[in-house]
């Protein structure tokens, strides 16, 4: 399939892991593909195996206002503009009870998860030419979340933001998300790590989530194959939202 022919794509956070995924699905679609990140080498190395014909890397912070601007005007000098962007960014730095929590840090995470999504949403949509929106949520944002809590107060929050942008942009721009479970990524180690086959039997499928089974679900809610889909979050989590507890 080559449904992103001819387009050109932002992702965010995409120096590796889900976001790195999303945006080699989308170059293997025809797409051309602006990503950013906090660590230069990282991004560098990304940009190497994407090819740098059709990928161009603008290192960054999500929530920078200077660095948006940057990655946006970069862009249009490279590609011509952005018809798709992905607000892949996320950060979780705290672990443990919300009553623990520091609230210089649970603001910081706001500020990234969700004001910077809507930040870069509004800046991309001023440029004129966009089409779709994808926000990367979290299943976390669906239900009790112990010791990432704020994190998942982040993504409700970034969920209720998709479906309002979704109204406010429509019909020139369709507006997603996707909520992922645990899907093997450097930032999510901490819910797995040393006791893998004890967290995957909460999910059906018997395994847990690579990048590459998000960056399917992304590539179908950006493409015209959903052009009557806006303001919905698909939960792709292996099944684990259809079993309760116990």
């Amino acid at each position: 399939m080559q449904r992103f022919e001819g387009s050109v794509a932002l992702i965010t956070g995409a120096s590796r892991g889900i976001g790195l995924a999303v945006a080699r699905r989308l170059v293997s679609e025809g797409a051309s593909v602006v990503i950013t990140g906090r660590d230069e080498e990282a991004l560098k190395e990304a940009v190497a195996s994407l090819g740098e014909d059709r990928a161009l890397g603008v290192a960054g912070k999500a929530d920078d206002a200077e660095h948006r601007a940057a990655a946006i005007s970069r862009a249009a000098e490279r590609f011509g503009g952005i018809d798709h962007l992905v607000n892949n960014a996320g950060i979780n730095p705290v672990w443990g009870p919300l009553s623990d929590m520091d609230l210089d840090a649970a603001r910081k995470i706001f500020e990234v998860n969700v004001i910077a999504a809507l930040e870069w949403t509004k800046a991309a949509a001023a440029a004129g030419r966009l089409r779709s929106v994808l926000n990367m949520a979290s299943i976390a944002g669906t239900s009790a979340s112990p010791n990432i809590a704020f994190y998942g107060i982040s993504k409700a929050a970034l969920v209720n933001l998709t479906m309002q942008l979704a109204d406010e942009l429509a019909p020139a721009v369709r507006v997603n998300a996707l909520a992922p479970a645990v899907v093997k990524t450097r930032l999510s180690k901490a819910l797995y790590e040393g006791r893998e086959d004890k967290v995957i039997r909460a999910y059906p499928m018997a395994r847990l989530g690579e990048p590459d089974d998000v960056a399917g679900p992304a590539a179908f809610l950006l493409s015209e194959d959903a052009a009557w889909v806006t303001g919905q979050t698909l939960l792709v989590d292996g099944g684990a939202s259809i079993r309760q507890a116990g």
